[in-house]
């Protein structure tokens, strides 16, 4: 019965702590880039996110276009949850590897984030691909600092963009077979500890 309410805690943490986690990470990657801010969705995240990332920016700058404040909030974040996790799993409350497993969570979800915009963007090429929905603005402005230069090594073909497949093969390498999955496995990390990982 106490495993039982242990690991309800971790779902209800891994839940709601992770949905603001991610809305973070996207708020960083739409500072990153350069999104319009006058978009109404964009407008929700930033309103949502505000009250940790305001008090930062006091103390951390925004260094050619890479908002440290926003991060240092998304790491503090990261380092919160597995601490609180990993409590209730009865182990240490604070360990220096918690450190490592933060910032790769950090980097995963960015790939993750990534990973998910450009599968709703392919989808929404074949069903509605002159909409001007502000949830599809969001995603093609995302995504676009990584899909100009695929574009460069590979221009559209008769009116399709396969540059986008470029964009998918590097992600899934990265993310399985080069940095991600190999450092969590060299930390040791625990499976369905952070999202993505």
């Amino acid at each position: 019965m106490t495993q039982n309410f242990a690991d309800a805690g971790v779902f209800l943490i891994q839940t709601f702590v992770g949905m603001y986690f991610i809305l973070v990470m996207v708020r960083f990657l739409m500072q990153a880039s350069r999104v319009d801010y006058y978009n109404p969705l964009c407008q929700g995240i930033v309103k949502i996110t505000d009250p940790p990332i305001k008090p930062m920016k006091r103390i951390m700058p925004t260094v050619r276009g890479v908002d440290f404040a926003t991060l240092l909030v998304a790491f503090i974040i990261q380092l919160a949850s597995i601490s609180l996790i990993m409590t209730i799993k009865g182990s240490y409350p604070f360990h220096p590897l918690y450190i490592g497993w933060s910032l790769l969570g950090i980097f995963s979800t960015i790939l993750d984030v990534y990973f998910f915009a450009l599968i709703i963007m392919v989808i929404a090429s074949w069903i509605a691909p002159y909409s001007s929905h502000p949830a599809l603005s969001l995603v093609t402005q995302l995504t676009e600092p990584l899909c100009a230069p695929a574009r460069k090594l590979l221009p559209p073909m008769g009116g399709l963009d396969f540059s986008i497949i470029l964009v998918f093969v590097a992600i899934t390498l990265i993310d399985n077979y080069l940095v991600v999955q190999p450092i969590a496995y060299m930390l040791g990390i625990p499976r369905g500890l952070i999202i993505g990982l």
